[in-house]
């Protein structure tokens, strides 16, 4: 039986997070040993299969006062020291210091080592010294899995030529979900709190439309990232007197029984990888309104006016009108959310495992 590695941050609620916990709960028990070496523990993680092994690679106690270029080299030697105990048959990294720590950590052949890029390359690795780096460290890589076309074009020749687009799996409980009988008079949003996210530009286009739509509350679904983002979100709705309509619901682990019966979803990201929390909302079947963000996720599944509707980023205009049209035609969006279930013929865990496993057993060998 193969064993793999994968190494992330966190397994903390998060759409990276989801991908691996979903990915190594597929694994676990079939062709495959399974161990999730992560940084640090979370407040609320994901719930992963007993199979599989996890283990703490990230800094000790006695490592918090030493300088960063030390907590740097000590985060990779952890990782090194458990590869060489471990001896695994491939290491899967995700996110850029991860996938940085893992190529290094690997150094000299120890291992084959998949990198995979989770955002906007743009801002990960736009950057003069994140360019440098890349060109440095990322040849090193066995193979590169990419979440979308947009990304991947992002790289040099020599690193796509090595890659694949692989998308997103979706939770098995997010699929098949029972559509409601009524829809509740509720507009939803699920993701971590932080600025890049615009929860803020959601929260004051409910303000606006609110006196028009007295009976609609917003829920917003999403663990604090502590930016402060969460901070603001409380002041507008204070300031506002909004808080019987607009409500902070925290994390989640039942995300498919609190949203099902919502009248809408709204993703309102400035730009993101493959939106796992938008393409859950579809395949419950919600009328799901999302920007056109970079690096294309969003415009992957929806197609404008077929099963969802795009707007541009940071067009609070464009939002409420697209809000509007939804609430005024209940029927319409009944129809994209019908559509937009499509998603999990695709997106489903065994669909995407198998892609996975694929590309992962010609690594291997």
């Amino acid at each position: 039986m193969k064993k793999i590695l994968f190494h992330l941050n966190t397994l903390d609620q998060g759409g990276t997070e989801r991908v691996v916990s979903n990915l190594a709960n597929q694994f676990a028990g079939t062709d495959y040993n399974v161990i999730i070496a992560t940084e640090w523990y979370g407040e609320k993680e994901f719930i992963l299969n007993p199979l599989i092994k996890r283990v703490h690679v990230g800094l000790k106690d006695v490592d918090e006062k030493k300088g960063r270029l030390t907590k740097v080299m000590l985060r990779i030697k952890y990782l090194r020291i458990l590869i060489k105990s471990e001896k695994p048959d491939i290491v899967i990294s995700f996110n850029r210091n991860e996938n940085y720590r893992a190529l290094v950590a690997a150094f000299g052949k120890l291992v084959p080592v998949i990198i995979s890029t989770r955002n906007d390359p743009a801002k990960d690795y736009g950057s003069l010294i994140q360019k440098i780096l890349i060109s440095f460290l990322f040849p090193k890589a066995t193979g590169c899995v990419f979440q979308t076309a947009e990304q991947q074009s992002f790289f040099p020749a020599k690193i796509r030529q090595k890659s694949r687009v692989i998308f997103n799996p979706l939770n098995p409980k997010y699929i098949h979900v029972a559509p409601p009988l009524k829809r509740n008079k509720e507009i939803v949003h699920s993701s971590r709190l932080e600025e890049r996210k615009n929860q803020t530009g959601i929260i004051n286009t409910l303000i606006r439309i609110h006196n028009d739509y007295p009976d609609y509350i917003l829920k917003i679904y999403g663990n604090n990232s502590n930016d402060n983002t969460k901070k603001k979100l409380e002041n507008i709705i204070a300031a506002n007197k909004a808080g019987d309509y607009i409500k902070l619901m925290g994390g989640s682990d039942n995300l498919e029984r609190e949203l099902v019966n919502a009248s809408l979803y709204i993703y309102n990201s400035d730009w993101d990888g493959m939106p796992n929390a938008m393409m859950e909302a579809m395949a419950l079947g919600l009328p799901v309104i999302s920007t056109d963000c970079p690096c294309g996720g969003p415009a992957e599944f929806i197609t404008d006016g077929i099963n969802g509707l795009l707007i541009p980023v940071r067009d609070d205009i464009a939002l409420e009108k697209a809000v509007r049209r939804l609430l005024d035609d209940p029927d319409y969006a009944e129809k994209l959310g019908q559509a937009a279930r499509k998603i999990s013929e695709k997106c489903n865990t065994k669909a995407v495992a198998a892609q996975w496993k694929d590309y992962i057993e010609s690594v291997i060998n």
